[in-house]
């Protein structure tokens, strides 16, 4: 078989689709399929793109609003739901609006004024989710599905490649991740967990016949301020980053699920590694004074 390699960027990272076909024709036009599907749900669900479905949301939610949602959307609110509750209260679609307060490009730490000024207007519960009705209670809202699309949009273009035969592959969105099979000659994927403190670094590699690798910590947006360095992983709570966790990063069957619970994880903070082993899933996490942890230390997954 053809081995088959394209990179491409989406949803603001680069990406990479690698694929075994019996010619470089059908490995082009199985990613191609894929890479699109990638590009619709960018356009869907981009908070950047005011012609997005996304934003159409948010100018509802910003008069406090109802609105109607497709089939699609309502699957990934479901998921929100039953994350924020998994959670207890801590994976929260609705806390995007705290990056107004945190400009990681500034070198400086938000007045707590503001923060307290846009935790008003965060809240699950203060939106009302009845399929396939999303209404806001609250004026001045916003939803970001930030947390979720990238990883269902690698495992959907997983699905796709597998349902146009290929049966050996991998895609990448921005080091989420998903397997399609072994490689052609059965042997694994090999995949490499970067040190969040050394992009140079990797910490640990794995080894995947299947299944989908996702992680979460402060990479690259983050500021340091009096030698102290403060994440993009917010607490909804508090309105602060996460403290003690660095990065956590899960192995599991599905992308979506392998990446909000390394986030989850993130932001329960002393008692994540607790709640990860409780989960199941295997996982590596690293805390902020470099100590590392979790079922993958020093091992690779059949």
């Amino acid at each position: 078989m053809k081995f088959f390699r394209h990179s491409f960027k989406a949803m603001g990272t680069p990406c990479e689709i690698q694929l075994f076909a019996n010619t470089h024709r059908e490995a082009r036009r199985v990613a191609e399929v894929a890479m699109a599907d990638v590009h619709r749900l960018e356009s869907l669900y981009s908070r950047y793109r005011s012609d997005s479905f996304l934003s159409a949301i948010n100018r509802v939610a910003a008069t406090g609003g109802s609105i109607r949602v497709d089939e699609e959307t309502a699957g990934l609110l479901n998921y929100a739901a039953a994350c924020h509750a998994q959670s207890d209260g801590l994976f929260d679609i609705t806390s995007g609006i705290l990056r107004r307060a945190w400009r990681f490009d500034s070198g400086q730490l938000p007045d707590q004024s503001l923060i307290e000024e846009l935790l008003a207007r965060v809240g699950w519960h203060k939106l009302h989710w009845e399929p396939p009705f999303l209404e806001f209670h609250a004026q001045g809202m916003e939803i970001d599905f930030g947390g979720v699309v990238k990883e269902y949009a690698v495992d959907h273009a997983a699905s796709l490649c597998w349902q146009a035969g290929v049966g050996h592959g991998m895609i990448n969105l921005g080091g989420d991740i998903k397997v399609i099979g072994p490689r052609a000659d059965g042997s694994p994927w090999r995949i490499g967990i970067r040190h969040p403190r050394d992009k140079e670094s990797c910490m640990q590699t794995i080894l995947l016949n299947g299944g989908a690798l996702a992680s979460s910590g402060d990479y690259e947006r983050c500021i340091i301020v009096d030698g102290i360095r403060y994440g993009h992983v917010l607490n909804p709570k508090s309105g602060w980053p996460v403290t003690h966790l660095a990065a956590v990063s899960v192995v599991g069957d599905f992308c979506v699920v392998a990446g909000s619970a390394s986030t989850i994880a993130m932001l329960k903070e002393e008692s994540g590694p607790t709640w990860l082993g409780q989960f199941g899933l295997p996982h590596l996490w690293v805390n902020v004074q470099g100590e590392t942890g979790g079922s993958l230390v020093s091992k690779a997954i059949p």
